[in-house]
């Protein structure tokens, strides 16, 4: 994600505290900070608030590029992973069978 992105996300997320805090208490944080909500400083804010949100649609809309790998991944499965194969127990030999070249009788050095 770019910083242009990132800033524009920052920004929404203290548009929506403030919407919150307005909601639930009936106060503007943004016009409390910046002296009213007439206030050059404050109609700043919410017009960089607006244009954030707008450019956080591109965000919603754009899929993201690891959930895109992550498609492209899971639709083909490896299967030949240390996981996907399971040892063939049944094919081990008897040990008591001398003609295994395999089987060792005497001591482990």
């Amino acid at each position: 994600m770019g910083i242009i992105r990132r800033i524009a996300l920052a920004l929404v997320i203290i548009g929506a505290i403030n919407w919150g805090l307005i909601g639930f208490f009936n106060f503007d944080l943004v016009a409390a900070i910046f002296g009213g909500q007439d206030a050059a400083l404050s109609r700043l804010i919410y017009a960089l608030v607006g244009l954030s949100g707008l450019v956080c649609i591109g965000l919603l809309l754009k899929p993201d590029e690891e959930t895109a790998t992550d498609r492209r991944r899971f639709t083909n499965p490896n299967l030949n992973t240390e996981f996907g194969e399971e040892p063939d127990f049944t094919k081990e030999k008897n040990p008591e069978n001398k003609s295994d070249p395999n089987n060792h009788q005497g001591p482990l050095m």
